[in-house]
């Protein structure tokens, strides 16, 4: 691994912690009638953060969705998600929110990727490189357009949760099988339960019971903590579901709750206004 890339770019395919990959369940989407591609954005601190952009080839004002990456990066599965997105009509755009902190594609080890970058990353980074990513979604008037939304996968599914109560302008959210509760620190000093009474945003969570490394009862502490606000936020467990059943290219991939899981995704863009 570089943790210091000097030529910031997107991988190429998967990361070495998730091979062999399952080619027989992978969704490959096309880019026929899309604009798809690596863009670089401007943040805050003056970087060129490397993003997938998809969006229709045609037409304007579009709604912009924001995707946020699993521990394993801007890989292949999440630029497919984007694609997925703007045959639906949207813009969706994925950024490298790990690129100060390293790359994990090259690694191969998930404790050593969670260890090395993953937390190392700083919310009020992750927070700041999103609005920027809204910002550059937002000045290409001939493409996007408003509402926003926002959806993310493990990693990102906690930041989901946490940027649907960070920016005003997000009008739903879907949070992937993301953590919802664990000890604080400096870098990570809040959790979605800790939010989840305030939150305004209605987020749709996508949860499996069969999640070793989000148990059921933090699922429980969430809902009970989101009763007591007004968002209309709701949680979908799915029983027999592992964590990463949505993940076509693994093995925890789980095709029927993935595909009701994706339905009700798009239902809720669509009942909160971002279709």
């Amino acid at each position: 691994m570089n943790p210091r890339r000097d030529f910031l770019t997107l991988p190429v395919g998967f990361a070495l912690a998730v091979q062999p990959v399952a080619a027989q369940t992978l969704i490959q989407t096309d880019t026929s009638g899309l604009t798809a591609g690596e863009v670089h954005i401007p943040t805050k601190d003056g970087k060129n953060m490397p993003a997938y952009r998809a969006c229709p080839a045609k037409g304007r004002n579009y709604p912009i969705v924001l995707v946020v990456e699993e521990i394993f990066g801007v890989h292949e599965h999440i630029k497919d998600i984007c694609r997925r997105f703007a045959k639906l009509g949207y813009v969706a755009v994925a950024p490298d929110l790990f690129m100060r902190q390293g790359d994990p594609t090259g690694m191969t080890d998930v404790q050593a990727i969670i260890s090395a970058v993953i937390s190392k990353v700083p919310d009020e980074q992750v927070m700041s490189d999103l609005d920027a990513t809204l910002a550059w979604a937002e000045k290409q008037t001939t493409r996007a357009g408003k509402p926003l939304a926002v959806t993310g996968f493990c990693w990102g599914g906690r930041i989901t949760w946490l940027y649907s109560a960070h920016q005003p302008k997000v009008k739903a959210g879907a949070a992937w099988y993301g953590v919802l509760s664990r000890a604080t620190n400096e870098l990570q000093p809040k959790h979605p339960v800790d939010i989840a009474a305030h939150l305004k945003t209605p987020v749709l969570g996508l949860y499996g019971s069969q999640d070793r490394g989000i148990p059921l009862d933090t699922v429980e502490k969430m809902r009970a903590e989101l009763k007591k606000g007004r968002s209309g936020s709701e949680i979908i467990v799915y029983p027999d579901a592992p964590h990463g059943f949505h993940a076509d290219y693994r093995e925890s991939y789980r095709q029927a709750d993935a595909r009701d899981a994706w339905t009700r995704l798009l239902a809720w863009f669509k009942k909160h206004g971002v279709a």
